[in-house]
């Protein structure tokens, strides 16, 4: 049995923390199922961020491809093996349609080369009429999709999806920082004792749509443009205001620092507005995924004496700690995990910039902080739980390269 050439067609490259983590996590269990010697390709719009964390050798290659990217994905298709999607929100639109199409495209390519397609611990999420029927008919064709909660599993069944869907739990879970990072974050912020940190997206500026031309300030990267409007923009400033005001009163009223964290480089700009507004900026950080890897961001995370998070992945890499948590949520994946976490009724809030969102979770910081204890017991269980079902995936992964005709039996492993 030989090892196959692998295509790991994810999100990579866009300086994002629940990306790197994801990618990292996938990759150990590849090279554990299919051995030191594998050939693995990740695809990346930009290399530059893509080699932070991986370093090309002769068995990984980082392949560029442009933002059109039909050709160069069918190339890369025919040129390997196995085709593995390592996307996290593979089978959504929430942050733009070219996302899904991409990963669908990659199936559809598979398929028609005749090459072996898998899902790998994916998410499923909301998906307009026109992507829901896409999805039906091309992710059908995939051979296996894992799924990282039951919920995606049953939406992806309810959109007709016929491929075999197993649900297990987000890969992530499997992610361990350097513990010498721990080091780097008393020396970087040794006043960062007791903070509470602040995963902020700016949902005002998604989604990111296709177009041919634009404003230069809302490209993302042509063809790409996030979404704007008068209205966006005084939502965009609204979501400052309010998260500066949450920020200043836990400052002023529980004596604690506060992080502002963006765990994807998108975040920084609401990050850094956010403290521009703060009464009391100078006990504030801001912790950005451009200038920090994802282990330096998980340690921050896991240090943290409260976290509340806009971000799917900053819930999942801070409960290996209990950090005490409450979701600020705009998307299903962040209320699917505190569904299974028990959480979704008393400490999920639906996203939003009015008074009535703010005043909310203020209500539940300050509950938080003064009884952390039963979140915290909730979280170490549902952390167990979650990281059992995370080590599946691997088992899984060496089941279907095995009955292709690679990898080596788990006792032989």
């Amino acid at each position: 049995m030989t090892a196959p050439t692998a295509l790991l067609v994810g999100y990579n490259g866009a300086n994002n923390t629940g990306a790197e983590a994801l990618l990292q996590a996938d990759i150990a269990d590849l090279r554990a199922v299919l051995g030191p010697d594998a050939r693995l390709t990740v695809p990346t719009l930009n290399a530059a961020n893509l080699r932070r964390y991986l370093q090309p050798g002769p068995t990984l290659r980082i392949a560029p491809i442009p933002t059109v990217f039909v050709a160069a994905v069918r190339r890369l298709v025919r040129d390997h093996d196995l085709v593995v999607l390592v996307e996290g929100s593979a089978y959504m639109d929430t942050w733009t349609p070219a996302l899904l199409w991409y990963f669908l495209w990659a199936t559809r390519c598979a398929d028609e080369a005749g090459k072996p397609s898998l899902a790998y611990a994916v998410d499923a999420g909301q998906l307009s009429q026109l992507d829901r029927w896409l999805t039906r008919r091309v992710a059908s064709r995939s051979e296996l999709i894992v799924t990282r909660s039951a919920a995606a599993a049953e939406r992806l069944r309810s959109w007709g999806v016929t491929a075999p869907i197993t649900a297990t739990a987000d890969n992530a879970f499997n992610f361990q920082p350097d513990p010498q990072d721990a080091a780097w974050l008393e020396a970087t912020w040794p006043e960062g004792a007791g903070a509470v940190g602040l995963a902020l997206v700016d949902f005002s500026r998604f989604p990111v749509v296709v177009r041919p031309w634009g404003r230069q300030q809302d490209c993302y990267r042509w063809p790409y443009y996030f979404a704007h409007s008068s209205a966006r923009r005084r939502t965009s400033r609204a979501l400052a205001e309010g998260y500066a005001a949450l920020a200043d009163g836990i400052v002023a009223r529980q004596g604690r620092p506060v992080a502002l964290i963006g765990m994807e480089e998108l975040d920084e700009p609401l990050a850094w507005a956010v403290r521009d507004r703060m009464r009391h900026g100078a006990r504030a950080r801001v912790f950005s995924s451009r200038e920090h890897d994802a282990s330096r961001m998980t340690t921050l995370l896991r240090s943290l004496d409260l976290l509340v998070t806009s971000r799917y992945h900053a819930a999942v890499l801070s409960m290996a700690a209990a950090v005490p948590q409450l979701a600020v949520g705009h998307d299903l994946r962040l209320v699917s995990l505190y569904q299974e976490l028990g959480l979704a009724d008393d400490l999920f809030v639906k996203g939003g910039a009015s008074p009535e969102v703010f005043a909310s979770v203020e209500e539940r910081v300050e509950r938080l902080l003064a009884d952390p204890a039963p979140v915290r017991a909730a979280l170490r269980h549902g952390h167990l739980v979650h990281a059992a079902a995370a080590r599946r995936n691997r088992e899984l992964l060496r089941g279907f390269v095995l009955g292709h005709g690679w990898g080596e039996p788990a006792w032989a492993a």
